[in-house]
């Protein structure tokens, strides 16, 4: 990137990076990896909070080990809901074939956690987006896994992409469906300075 980074992101999804780079927040991602397990007991919220948490935390240590400038870091965290059920990422065609079946016709939910760490400690915050779903036939489900889109979605499908023609409507954010609703970073990352500029006083 040409603009000097202002911000680390605890991920190397090209989503969330495209959707930073929307927003002018220049940035550098850092590759985190932590434990995903859902504990027992745990809701969807608390899991994707958590998890948004300790990838920032994660990203924190990891400036510090390393001797990196200590910009503030961004971890965030997707899980598409249903029937209080995390739908993750299809292990093979006939997972996405199940999944995609469970969510035709139907809304479900999308919880994205978004935290920041930086001197002053972690904020955590959750956006929550209800997805709604026309009826799909089999012959369209199997055609969308042949596209290769649905293979590292969670839920099996992305919004930004062909799956767009099954979204009858949403209320919420967009862009936390997509990985990382930028309304929440934005006030998450007002704290450090970041992106002030545009909002007119």
């Amino acid at each position: 990137m040409t603009a000097e980074a202002v911000l680390y992101l605890a991920s190397q999804s090209p989503r969330r990076r495209e959707l930073l780079t929307q927003i002018d927040v220049a940035h550098r991602a850092l590759k985190i990896d932590i434990d995903e397990s859902r504990r027992v007991d745990e809701s969807a919220e608390q899991y994707v909070q958590r998890l948004a948490r300790e990838k920032a935390a994660a990203g924190w240590q990891h400036l510090h080990d390393a001797a990196l400038p200590p910009l503030p870091v961004l971890g965030a965290d997707t899980a598409v809901v249903l029937d209080d059920i995390i739908l993750g990422k299809p292990t093979d065609a006939d997972d996405a074939r199940a999944i995609l079946q469970r969510l035709a016709g139907r809304a479900h939910e999308v919880l994205t956690g978004v935290a920041v760490c930086g001197t002053d400690g972690v904020q955590v915050t959750m956006s929550r987006t209800r997805v709604w779903f026309r009826p799909l036939s089999a012959a369209e489900i199997d055609a969308y896994w042949l596209t290769g889109e649905p293979r590292d979605k969670a839920g099996a499908y992305g919004i930004q992409g062909r799956a767009a023609v099954f979204v009858e409507r949403i209320e919420g954010s967009y862009s936390g469906v997509v990985g990382l609703p930028l309304f929440e970073t934005a006030e998450q990352l007002r704290r450090y300075g970041i992106g002030e500029g545009y909002i007119k006083k």
